[in-house]
């Protein structure tokens, strides 16, 4: 009867450790498990809104990211907020961001580097900066192709070669786009191609994203 006994508790024992050591085996599984990365976005949407229409333009963060960033602190701080399409030629590009509505010029507080050696190409819908002649100049003023314009991409790191830098897309209103790319124009004080009738950008911001996307494991 004792030996009997003695090989129960034995046998529960082992039965205790068993399950101790499986337990350990699954704790470890769990912990070296890692929970996913949010992924880092690589875009934001800005929505400008125009006396003719809403135009919602991507920014492409990852190939441009100094050069968004620095579009989305002048939009921050109401910069295109009030200010016109200046410049419209309609088999180019239509340019803002850089004057009030009776042609005052808005002075931008500060420049980018240049980044159009990003890989991204001029070409209709897309968004790049404007600049003088200096490759790193470009301040606040933007333009929208209205087409392809590849002559305006980089070519080389010389003075001429730097091309203009695109940091987005339109993705909605292109047809606002084009409706301004047809308006009449005239020649006002020093500027050619003022239209006619001003084209206001009344405020230009951030689109909220969605941050609650589903995820699995």
């Amino acid at each position: 009867m004792k030996n009997y006994t003695n090989k129960l508790i034995r046998l529960f024992a082992a039965t205790i450790l068993l399950g101790a050591s499986t337990s350990s085996a699954l704790e470890v599984e769990v912990e070296a498990e890692k929970i996913p990365e949010p992924v880092k976005e690589t875009k934001t949407t800005v929505l400008m809104k125009t006396t003719e229409g809403d135009i919602k333009i991507e920014l492409d963060l990852e190939k441009a990211p100094k050069t968004v960033a620095n579009f989305l602190q002048y939009t921050e701080e109401g910069h295109y907020d009030e200010t016109i399409f200046h410049r419209v030629i309609g088999n180019f590009m239509i340019q803002g961001g850089g004057f009030t509505e009776n042609m005052a010029k808005k002075n931008a507080k500060r420049t980018v580097k240049n980044e159009a050696n990003n890989g991204l190409k001029n070409k209709r819908g897309t968004i790049a900066m404007a600049r003088t002649g200096d490759p790193h100049s470009a301040g606040a003023q933007f333009f929208i192709n209205v087409k392809d314009n590849f002559n305006l991409d980089f070519k080389s790191t010389s003075r001429s070669g730097w091309g203009y830098c695109v940091f987005g897309q339109v993705v909605e209103g292109m047809e606002v786009v084009d409706k301004i790319r047809g308006v009449a124009t005239k020649r006002k004080g020093h500027y050619n191609d003022v239209p006619v009738k001003p084209i206001i950008i009344t405020n230009v911001s951030v689109m909220k994203q969605d941050t609650e996307k589903p995820c699995s494991y």
